[in-house]
């Protein structure tokens, strides 16, 4: 996968702005507040049809302009690729892939993969399980299109259930209905999960040794609820509770996944250094992971990569980036 050419109109700090990228290794230099990141989050913008920075997508029109334009030509497997994001205030988003309009903006996710490294990923230990989980769906998303298709589906069904639940009259019968709808999907997106984190771990392993030079040892573990029983019977079991707070308690929207550092929680015992070691690791393996079931290189991402970690680490990531295929 290879960034040829970007153009960017309206977004964010740029009025326009073109750039041709190299095959390899590509830099960005300059004061803050002058775009670089802004560079990365276009590029981001046109894998996954959102930014790493802002959650509504009207926030990036520059400011006084009325749309924005994102344009990026790609090879991908010796074919040229063109993909267009354009918005205008008050209307649809636009995305295409050479001049075609997508059925669903889902349907691209995982064809252009891109690994983003960001300030921000810090938040991925103090957070809640929320944004891990996220985390993960993203990585598992991007190589298989039946596991985002699945996690559409639960999360359209849990909205139903949801919205049944805050009614003073339950309707029970809907309910079920939902609750097999939620359980059948539960099963599968725990397998793919489960099954990602079996064949992830050793490479995320990997990659934190060479980082650390093997002085401490990290683990990543999958919690989830319907690892010990059924999910319909927990949704069954916890029901009253779920009509007392008016929401759905129990499920794989729920799970985690913990990071651990030397047999402890990392949010409790790691340093600043660590815990970017433990998230370059994670990315590092990401990149291998999607490499390996897609036979494709993606873009890598990397922003302010260096801050908060000591010059061993920096040079260690350094021969990372540019040794491998990364």
């Amino acid at each position: 996968m290879h960034l040829e050419h970007i153009s960017i109109i309206n977004f964010r700090n740029f009025k326009e702005f073109e750039y041709e990228a190299c095959r390899r290794i590509n830099c960005f230099a300059g004061k803050n507040g002058v775009g670089k990141t802004t560079i990365l989050d276009a590029i981001h913008y046109l894998s996954f049809s959102k930014s790493f920075l802002n959650t509504s997508d009207k926030l990036n029109i520059s400011h006084g302009e009325e749309m924005f334009l994102i344009q990026g030509n790609f090879e991908r497997k010796n074919s040229k690729e063109l993909i267009y994001c354009g918005l205008k205030a008050g209307q649809k988003k636009v995305f295409k892939r050479n001049g075609k309009n997508y059925d669903k903006i889902s349907d691209h996710i995982g064809f252009i993969p891109v690994i983003s490294l960001l300030p921000s990923d810090g938040n991925l230990v103090f957070s809640s399980g929320d944004l891990r989980r996220k985390f993960i769906d993203m990585v598992i998303a991007q190589f298989d299109n039946n596991y985002l298709n699945d996690l559409i589906h639960y999360n359209r069904a849990l909205e139903h259930r949801n919205k049944l639940l805050k009614q003073d009259n339950i309707d029970i019968e809907s309910i079920e209905i939902w609750d097999e709808v939620l359980a059948s999907k539960s099963i599968e997106i725990h397998k793919a999960r489960k099954n990602f984190i079996d064949g992830f771990l050793e490479s995320f392993k990997n990659y934190f040794k060479i980082i650390s030079k093997e002085k401490e040892e990290v683990s990543l573990v999958y919690e989830s609820h319907i690892s010990n029983e059924h999910p319909l019977n927990l949704l069954r079991k916890n029901f009253e509770r779920d009509r007392i707070l008016k929401h759905t308690t129990t499920g794989i929207h729920r799970d985690d996944f913990i990071f651990i550092l030397n047999n402890h929680l990392l949010k409790n015992i790691g340093s600043q250094g660590q815990q970017k070691s433990y998230i370059s690791a994670l990315k590092f393996a990401q990149f291998d992971f999607i490499k390996s079931k897609t036979n494709l290189e993606p873009i890598l991402l990397l922003d302010d990569v260096f801050d908060k970690l000591d010059a061993e680490r920096v040079e260690l990531i350094m021969k990372i980036v540019s040794q491998s295929d990364l």
